[in-house]
């Protein structure tokens, strides 16, 4: 028999060789203590060595020649491996730490469950990408993928692992820098829509003045931005210093001020460039057409380009939010809190999990902040044809 799905049987030993090779959990007597590593196949007992099934049948299917219903088979498969090891690690903890809530033990992922958890994901997404054409359905399908995850969670099954017993103890910590993190993420955004949308407008009808102000942001994005961030320090607290009522309204060398002042400017590039993409994508015919009808120049800007331009330009605002949902971990540094401020306790603290307790829930933000900004982007697209 010869191979007729190579992506699937890529990802499939890699799958198997990441199982075999590496620890699955980690069993530590406390907190502060390196754990004992402990490999999948020291977890397949009794039931749950149905785990192998979805397996096997993803081997299978690597012989079967593609189709909708493959993909479709593929995927079901895919999502079943995926909840049952996060499922397998919950029970683990369980087992480990005997259900005691009071437990030291700490029963973290191992390098195993990532690679086999990201490998399952990789196979689903695959099978989504050619299992349908239709953004919107794609977006669907891969937001439901977390659903399994989800109802684990809410069923407490999942409450022993470290991770889980990091958040039960910093619960409030935890909710005050989300919502810190998503205050900077609002607050970048307007002010970044409302400043890049009239310059981009402004570029695409200024061609003299168009090279400056894009040589100008290209030099901020090249900034790192550790260092636009302490280009501000000195700048804002003279100001605050200057103009008290601006300091006791949150504008000061340290804080979120700096922040967002800063990732409103890495922002204005994608934004400015998109803007420039979307205006430039319609047609001189059709501008000409709608003037040959009888529109004034606003009405052609309005009901002609900014409907045909707004998908370029709403793709270019989802890499400003993904863009700014990352570097806004970096801003805690400079005390603008935010769930960057919880990774690096963990990291000064040597805790992993207290890390993973920051960074994950940032990847989920950025991911789920994607696939909304490609939805919209497919309805838009949609609807236009």
């Amino acid at each position: 028999m010869s191979v007729k799905n190579r992506v699937l049987f890529t990802l499939l030993v890699l799958l198997i060789a990441a199982g075999a090779g590496l620890a699955f959990v980690t069993h530590a007597p406390n907190r502060l203590m390196s754990g004992e590593g402990i490999p999948l196949s020291g977890l397949l007992k009794g039931a749950w060595a149905l785990l192998l099934l979805p397996v096997i049948g993803l081997l299978a299917l690597v012989f079967v020649s593609p189709s909708r219903r493959i993909y479709l088979l593929i995927l079901l498969l895919a999502e079943i491996l995926l909840a049952s090891l996060v499922a397998l690690a919950g029970h683990q903890a369980v087992v480990l730490t005997g259900g005691d809530e009071e437990s030291l033990a700490r029963i973290s992922f191992g390098g195993g469950f990532w690679a086999t958890t990201a490998l399952s994901l990789l196979i689903a997404s695959d099978a989504i990408s050619r299992f349908t054409l239709n953004h919107s359905f794609r977006v669907l399908l891969n937001l439901q993928l977390a659903l399994p995850i989800v109802l684990l969670l809410a069923s407490g099954e999942l409450s022993q692992l470290s991770l889980l017993k990091e958040y039960e103890n910093r619960e409030d910590v935890f909710n005050a820098a989300l919502w810190q993190h998503l205050g900077i993420l609002v607050g970048t955004l307007v002010p970044a829509v409302l400043i890049g949308l009239p310059l981009g407008i402004f570029c695409s009808r200024s061609p003299r003045w168009r090279p400056s102000i894009l040589s100008f942001l290209n030099i901020i994005q090249t900034l790192p931005s550790i260092a636009l961030f302490g280009l501000l320090l000195a700048p804002l607290a003279g100001l605050a210093k200057a103009i008290p009522w601006l300091g006791a309204h949150g504008i000061s060398g340290i804080g979120a001020a700096p922040a967002i002042i800063a990732l409103v400017l890495y922002s204005l590039l994608p934004l400015v460039r998109s803007v420039i993409a979307g205006l430039h994508s319609v047609a001189p015919a059709v501008i000409e057409s709608a003037t040959g009808m009888g529109l004034s120049r606003p009405q052609v800007f309005f009901k002609v380009q900014v409907p045909i331009a707004l998908p370029v330009v709403l793709a270019g605002v989802r890499i400003v939010a993904v863009q700014t949902v990352g570097m806004a971990m970096v801003a805690a540094l400079i005390g603008a809190g935010g769930l960057g401020a919880i990774m690096f306790q963990g990291l000064l603290s040597s805790a992993l999990d207290l890390v993973l307790l920051g960074v994950i829930p940032v990847v989920l933000m950025a991911a789920i902040v994607d696939g909304l900004f490609k939805f919209l982007v497919s309805l838009l697209e949609t609807s236009r044809r």
